[in-house]
């Protein structure tokens, strides 16, 4: 029988009537099972969360540095059990479920050093005559509950980087956990009613979308964070009332291939980041602009990288490429490449679904405005462009609604820096695929890939809020 998995909310450990069979994707294996949360839950989770608060603000550093330190000691002693659940449930290679659970011990030891980080500044008032004898100071102070909603593609350390910041700037949050794998979450769970967290301050929960949409209106959370797709994203946006929002959308992540560059290593690197768990990273390689002298080059070598994959079984260790969440992703992502065949686009190598399989693909010639070209699709897909000028392909990587991360390969410090200062996007890694992420940097998108940054500084600085306080030196008669 498949173990059952409840749902914690509000420190209490709860079922549903709304069950959940977890599915594994590679063989349709049920994991385990869980439950939706009710509205009456979530309630229940919101009033625990905003009750919690009233301790977990005025928790002291060395308090909630020790409660991530303790999270971090668990998550790394039950290393290979998260492994196993999160590739089994998510169909993430086994090899990959490993560096995110090792990541998700970096976030968690990141945050306990934030924690001690949160800090001040003293401000000279005396600027004026009229301000004579004053000065201030400002410290950061927690905003309130905090509503997460975290994506499947990465289980933990994606809801950890909403998690790990909330109790390190001393805020409650409810996590709504992926629908598609909850189970790892639930499970780390169990780590946080082990520790001396007051009962509220972390609820993690899979819900409906109608439960959870509660988390988008409810005004007693402070902050909404949510990680998903653009369209789901402003909307919730625009739904949020007054507390402060942060997203993390998704891009179609481009990447210039120049003249002058390493053209192996490029296409080392483009394989890993147009494939890496199926493509279905918001920061997948979907566009690559190569100059035209170097293309028949590159494609060689991306091709004979590709070749080189094993797909298959995500238990194996020597499995690259595993299945897609599920066979509908797998079904429209055929879709769409047909489209732009239809369009004139090329398909050099892979292009169909087996199942919950997708072949890795590499198209040329496909129309800009296509969807595989201008919008996410999420999947193991890489479209292969030239170019003849610099200039020019740094037009073609901003010619997107998105910028979420970008990647420029080249031996040329002009042209390293010309990328830097031209390319509308978060971040522009030189040299890297812009899948490249360490969960400390700051990470996050501008135009529709999102608002404001994740990484555990800059999450803690949405997170609380400075308060100035001000002092007029003025003398004690009785002194």
């Amino acid at each position: 029988m498949p173990a059952e998995y409840k749902f914690y909310c509000g420190g209490e450990w709860r079922t549903s009537g709304k069950s959940l069979d977890i599915t594994n994707p590679y063989n349709g294996d049920v994991v385990g099972t869980t439950s939706f949360a009710t509205k009456e839950d979530l309630e229940h989770a919101t009033k625990a969360a905003v009750d919690a608060f009233q301790t977990t603000r005025k928790m002291q550093t060395f308090e909630r540095a020790a409660v991530l330190q303790q999270l971090a000691d668990g998550l790394a002693r039950r290393e290979d059990e998260f492994v196993e659940l999160m590739t089994k449930e998510a169909g993430k290679p086994i090899k990959d479920s490993r560096v995110e659970v090792q990541r998700g011990v970096f976030t968690l030891q990141t945050a306990v050093e934030e924690a001690k980080r949160i800090g001040g500044e003293t401000i000279p008032l005396d600027l004026m005559a009229s301000s004579a004898g004053r000065f201030g100071f400002t410290r950061r102070f927690p905003i309130g509950p905090i509503a997460g909603i975290s994506p499947f593609n990465f289980p933990l350390n994606l809801a950890l980087h909403k998690v790990a910041p909330a109790i390190a700037s001393g805020n409650p949050i409810v996590l709504k956990a992926p629908t598609h794998d909850p189970l790892t979450m639930l499970t780390f769970a169990q780590l946080i009613d082990e520790t001396d967290l007051p009962k509220g301050a972390v609820s993690v929960m899979a819900m409906d979308r109608e439960v959870g949409d509660k988390l988008v209106t409810d005004d007693r959370f402070a902050l909404l964070s949510f990680t998903g797709s653009p369209n789901v994203g402003w909307d919730m946006k625009n739904r949020a009332g007054k507390k402060k929002v942060v997203l993390e959308l998704g891009g179609n992540a481009g990447v210039i291939v120049d003249k002058r560059s390493d053209v192996r290593l490029a296409a080392q690197r483009c394989r890993v980041g147009a494939f890496a768990y199926a493509g279905q990273v918001c920061i997948s390689v979907q566009r690559i602009y190569v100059h035209e002298d170097r293309k028949d080059e590159f494609l060689e070598a991306l091709l004979d990288e590709i070749g080189k994959m094993n797909i298959g079984d995500p238990m194996d260790e020597s499995t690259d490429l595993g299945p897609m969440i599920d066979e509908k992703a797998a079904g429209r992502t055929e879709e769409w490449i047909e489209a732009a065949k239809s369009d004139g686009a090329e398909v050099l190598c892979g292009g169909k679904a087996d199942g919950r399989f997708f072949q890795p693909t590499v198209i040329v010639n496909a129309p800009r405005e296509s969807f595989v070209c201008s919008r996410e699709a999420f999947a193991p897909l890489v479209n292969v462009f030239t170019f003849n000028d610099f200039t020019e392909a740094l037009t073609h990587i901003n010619d997107s609604d998105f910028g979420l991360q970008a990647g420029i390969f080249t031996y040329s410090l002009e042209h390293a820096l010309q990328a830097f200062e031209s390319i509308e996007a978060g971040g522009v890694i030189i040299n890297d695929v812009p899948t490249y992420r360490i969960d400390h940097m700051p990470y996050g998108g501008v135009k529709d890939s999102g608002l404001s940054r994740e990484g555990l500084r800059y999450a803690v600085e949405d997170m609380t809020e400075p308060r100035l306080a001000v002092f007029n030196r003025i003398p004690d008669p009785e002194a």
